[in-house]
Formats: structure tokens, C-alpha cells, sequence
């Protein structure tokens, strides 16, 4: 039975959790609670917009038309990516935007995550540690709408089709688990250095072009690529290339191996997450 928010449990199940499964098994007992707060993060980003909702989805149309616009036409740029016209280089690009985008919004929304939330803190029997997840929840939801934008126009614009492309999930999915931990592992250390939100709207701008967003990896030069790769956008959005624009199955062993060093910077952001917590409610 699903839980009322107002009678949240306290986050017994959790604390000793070290291993996947009870770290599952909490999730899922909690997964109304997740739920009812990654709705009300979703909408309250739209909250008082003419629009609302619709917002999810001009927004990236928007962002998709103005990097053609500017790369594709006016810049007349291809960035060596072999791309064979602008519209098939404006689908590569927002491939790129739409994985960082997804980092991005992670990382600036997680400093204030639990800052924001006094009332949590101070006055509800409530397991912090959801609010995290919620927030990563809200944050897929819009990445699924870019992925969805994505999709339809290479569907519709793209040279050729491959049933590939149907695979482009995996490569965003991988990068769930490091996703997690850095917004449980952000959102903690927010409550104690406010200047961390600002740090990392800069680290956001910074990663746009530390990562394959604008060129391909093969533009790096050799001796800089491993150190390119110890970015975990870097598998991810080239995977999602390969599949959309090669239509060639993605690199397996690049995306397990980011899949499992996300869970191991998972387990150790909640780890933090759970020593700083009892201090939340002396600075909050």
C-alpha cells in the first residue's frame, strides 16, 4: 500500500542499507512518495506560465532551432562530424544537448535541494534521502521529452532510419546511478556551503565543452582522449550518436563499465548523504 505523505516513515529501512537490494526494496516501498514529489518539482517549474506544461516540450524545440540556426547557417559549422547537411549536424548537436542537458540540470538543482526544505527537515518524521531520487525522477522526465523530440525529427529528417535508434534509452539510463549519487552527494553538502549552487552553474557551462557536445572525440587529440573518457557524458552521449547516426549497437562493455562505477559514486554520495544528515536541521 502506498504511503501518505503525511504519514512518511522515518528513514529506518535505509540507514543500514550497504547493498543494492534493501537500497531497492526502500525505494519501492517508498515509490508514492517518490512519485507525488517529482510531480510537484515537475510542475512547479511551470507554475504560474501561461502554457505550463507545454513549456517541456517548446523549450528544447526552441533550443534545437536556434543551434541550427547558428551552427548549421550562419556559422556554417560541421565540427567533424561528417554531418551531410545542416539538419542531420542540428540533430548531433542536440544528441550532445540532450545528455547534458540531463547532467546539467542535476547538478544546478541538487545544492538547494534540501536547503529549501526546512519543514522536512525540521518538523516531518520524513526520509530525506527520497528527495533526491525525486528530484533525479523529474529531471528524467524532461530529458524523455528531449529523447522523445530527438527521436521524431531523426525519424522524420535523418538520411536513413535503423531500429538502433530504439536503443538510445540505455545510453541516458546508464548514467542514472552517478546521476544519483551526485545530486545525494550535492544536495548535502548545499546544506553547509550555499556557494556550491553557484559553483556549479559554472561547472555546468565548463562541461558543456569538456564533453563531446559540439565535436566528436575523434577531433581530440590522442594523448587527451582517455582523459576525455574519465567524463561519464562522454560514453553516453557517443553511444547515443553511434546508435542514432551509425546505426551500430552501442559499445557494451563502455556503458556497464559506467554503470558500475556510477553505482559505486551512488553508494558512496548516499553514504555521505547519511553522516551529514544529522546536521541538516542545526543550519537549515
Amino acid at each position: 500500500m502506498s504511503t501518505p505523505m503525511n504519514e512518511a516513515p522515518a528513514a529506518t529501512g535505509i540507514e543500514g542499507a550497504a547493498s543494492p537490494a534493501p537500497l531497492l526494496s526502500f525505494f519501492l516501498a517508498h515509490h508514492f512518495l517518490i512519485w507525488q514529489f517529482a510531480k510537484k518539482d515537475v510542475l512547479a517549474r511551470y507554475r504560474g506560465s501561461v502554457l505550463g506544461l507545454l513549456w517541456s516540450i517548446l523549450n528544447p524545440l526552441g533550443m534545437l532551432a536556434a543551434y541550427t540556426l547558428v551552427f548549421g547557417f550562419i556559422l556554417k559549422s560541421r565540427s567533424g562530424f561528417g554531418a551531410s547537411g545542416n539538419l542531420d549536424f542540428a540533430l548531433l548537436l542536440y544528441a550532445g544537448l540532450v545528455a547534458h542537458g540531463l547532467v546539467s540540470d542535476c547538478i544546478t538543482r541538487s545544492p538547494m535541494l534540501i536547503a529549501a526544505q526546512p519543514n522536512l527537515v525540521k518538523k516531518v518524521v520524513f526520509p530525506l534521502e527520497l528527495l533526491p531520487v525525486s528530484s533525479l525522477a523529474a529531471n528524467l522526465f524532461q530529458s524523455a521529452i528531449n529523447l522523445a523530440i530527438l527521436l521524431v525529427f531523426h525519424a522524420l529528417l535523418a538520411p536513413e532510419w535503423s531500429w538502433h535508434a530504439l536503443l538510445s534509452p540505455v545510453a541516458l539510463l546508464c548514467l542514472v546511478p552517478f546521476l544519483l549519487g551526485a545530486v545525494w552527494m550535492l544536495s548535502a553538502f548545499g546544506v553547509f556551503v550555499r556557494d556550491i549552487a553557484q559553483v556549479m552553474a559554472l561547472a555546468s557551462s565548463l562541461l558543456l565543452f569538456l564533453s563531446p557536445v559540439f565535436y566528436p572525440v575523434t577531433l581530440v587529440p590522442e594523448p587527451w582522449r582517455a582523459a576525455l573518457y574519465l567524463n561519464p557524458l562522454t560514453p553516453a552521449i557517443e553511444n547515443l550518436r553511434r546508435m542514432l547516426f551509425a546505426h551500430e549497437m552501442p559499445h557494451w562493455g563502455e556503458l556497464a563499465l559506467l554503470f558500475a562505477a556510477g553505482c559505486v559514486f551512488a553508494w558512496i554520495g548516499l553514504v555521505l548523504f547519511r553522516r551529514m544528515r544529522p546536521g541538516f536541521a542545526d543550519v537549515v
